[in-house]
């Protein structure tokens, strides 16, 4: 099709503020901020309904708004940016560039490329419970942790979001270029764009006068209320952390659309825009088999943004979400047509895809898809199957039955080398939950099970405590994420000047000496002649176990200050190894 010009899209706008009007009426939906941009230029900004719903402050083009995931995108061209430099490259093993990133096994080590990493299609699927409402965790925690995800696919086969990968790269950057993730983007990107509003962090965006909050609609009615904005945002950062308006994406876009170019300044190689568009692979085309919504075709994903047919016209977008706000930022390549789309609230998170195809179809002069009534129908349906699936919670619970232990005994730090730790408190007699910064009270289900409430914003958590062969709870097992996880009890941390006492030579019964020594970790180690080593674990006081087997214990024996023997107890009786 040929371009539009500014007159042909005013004219075929004509009453689209009467249907957003609507959609907000139908969606019960708090505010959306719709932009335009043709060729070079922004063409309409306009927003509905309200940045604030509670003050009815009104949405504009110049609301600071959280794009999620369309942060993506500027994180592909900025490892693009290293790439030109000769630091990167897109289809090397990754770690040919980076020696000291570890997958889960040295296949993965061995041939994981960046473009596997910003294309979704490394196999291991997005373990968001890692990070999100994780305070803590810093952008090297993510990067170190890679190696403990196993794959759920193989390699490049699957199309598995992965939040984490882009932790990694945007740390990647950092690593060769010496300068912080968010240092390098706005030197690269934000300030040749004149993206002087954008930020990264919810503390800069409340320092500005004109910013979206967020609102969603509750579970079980159509109140809406005030969520708190998504601050624990700094480790994923380069997954989604950017904060921008419409004036500032419409830049972006600009360039986007221009191969690269922004007011005649070529501001990003083509060539790394050229590479982020390429097929890396190829999604599934889901609304059609599910629903027989053919309208989208053959979908296919690159780097930080994905590709497809929309009515026969060729289109490249990306959605962004995070607690409250979604976007979707989009253009059509053959005719310089794009459009920016914020939406308020969970509950009408539809709207960013649902006013975007309607501006498309308005401009290509296409009979209008009714999206917002699938989309509404499906949501509705939804809602109401969720108010019957809650009132029927718990009815699989096992009645009469007690806790195995007193609630002190479940009391403790678990660990997860991934997930990191669960906190299990006592407070006002009562198990408490702490996982980052949900905190709720525990109350007994059934035998060694515990469950949060239900809780609008963070939902329910239920905790199964396992106990090892000699009756201590030493495990909780909690479904997160995209499986259940097991959090180990954490060991107790000995003095190191004990610990050295500890070490020494021992001698079996049959007269076979063998050492305890203590390493550079910190740890005492079985050292039997011929054998592989074995990690003692601190467990209780100078009991110790081991990882290879759970009904064994050592004992070390302790007389007058000093250590006589090690006692080694297991289902079979108790073995005495004297002290040499």
């Amino acid at each position: 099709m040929n371009r539009l010009q500014d007159i042909d899209i005013v004219d075929r706008l004509q009453d689209f503020d009467a249907y957003m009007e609507k959609l907000l009426q139908d969606w019960n939906a708090p505010g959306v901020g719709v932009g335009i941009v043709a060729e070079d230029k922004l063409v309409f900004a306009q927003g509905y309904g309200d940045r604030n719903y509670a003050e009815k402050l009104p949405f504009t083009s110049k609301t600071l708004f959280s794009i999620g995931s369309n942060t993506k995108l500027f994180t592909a061209i900025a490892a693009g940016i290293l790439v030109e430099e000769g630091k990167l490259t897109w289809d090397e093993p990754i770690s040919d560039a980076v020696p000291t990133i570890r997958f889960y096994n040295r296949e993965l080590d061995n041939t994981v490329t960046l473009r596997d990493m910003l294309a979704h299609r490394t196999g291991i699927t997005r373990h968001d419970g890692i990070w999100y409402h994780q305070d803590s965790l810093t952008r090297k925690d993510i990067f170190d942790r890679l190696k403990y995800l196993k794959p759920e696919a193989p390699l490049r086969q699957t199309f598995l979001y992965n939040n984490l990968m882009y932790a990694a790269v945007g740390y990647i950057i950092q690593l060769l270029s010496g300068k912080t993730w968010e240092e390098f983007v706005r030197e690269k990107i934000f300030q040749p764009l004149e993206m002087d509003s954008s930020v990264y962090t919810i503390a800069d965006m409340v320092q500005q006068s004109d910013y979206g909050v967020p609102f969603n609609e509750k579970r079980e009615s159509d109140e809406i209320y005030q969520i708190p904005h998504y601050e624990e945002i700094e480790a994923i950062a380069p997954a989604g952390a950017i904060v921008s308006n419409i004036e500032d994406i419409s830049h972006w876009l600009i360039a986007l659309m221009n191969d690269g170019k922004y007011f005649d300044r070529q501001v990003l190689p083509a060539n790394i825009l050229n590479a982020t568009l390429e097929p890396a692979i190829a999604l599934s085309n889901v609304l059609g088999k599910t629903y027989d919504w053919w309208e989208l075709l053959n979908p296919i994903y690159g780097m930080g943004r994905e590709t497809v047919a929309y009515r026969g016209h060729l289109l490249t977008y990306h959605g962004g979400a995070i607690d409250g706000f979604h976007s979707q930022i989009s253009f059509l390549p053959q005719s310089k047509l794009g459009a920016i789309v914020f939406a308020i609230g969970d509950h009408c998170a539809s709207l960013s895809d649902i006013v975007t195809y309607n501006i498309y179809e308005r401009l290509l002069d296409l009979e209008p898809t009714p999206w917002s009534d699938r989309w509404l129908d499906i949501r509705l349906k939804a809602k109401q199957a969720g108010k019957e699936a809650r009132s029927k919670a718990g009815e699989d619970r096992v009645a009469n039955t007690n806790p195995s232990h007193s609630l002190a005994d479940y009391v403790g730090e678990y660990e997860h080398p991934a997930y990191g730790i669960l906190k299990i408190a006592m407070k006002d007699n009562n198990l408490q939950f702490n996982f980052g910064r949900i905190n709720l009270p525990l109350t007994h289900f059934h035998y060694d099970r515990f469950d949060t409430p239900d809780d609008e914003r963070y939902g329910k958590r239920s905790v199964n405590f396992l106990t090892n062969p000699q009756g201590d709870v030493d495990r909780a097992a909690m479904s997160i994420s995209e499986a259940e996880e097991i959090f180990t009890r954490q060991a107790e941390t000995l003095d190191l000047q004990l610990l050295a006492q500890l070490a020494g030579t021992y001698e079996t019964p049959t007269d076979f000496k063998f050492q305890v020594v203590l390493k550079q970790d910190n740890f005492l180690y079985l050292a039997v002649p011929e054998q592989p080593e074995e990690k003692l674990i601190p467990y209780n006081n100078f009991t110790f176990r081991v990882q290879r087997f759970s009904d064994m214990t050592f004992e070390f024996v302790m007389e007058n200050g000093q250590v006589s023997a090690l006692k080694q107890k297991d289902p079979s009786g108790e073995y005495i190894l004297k002290r040499c």
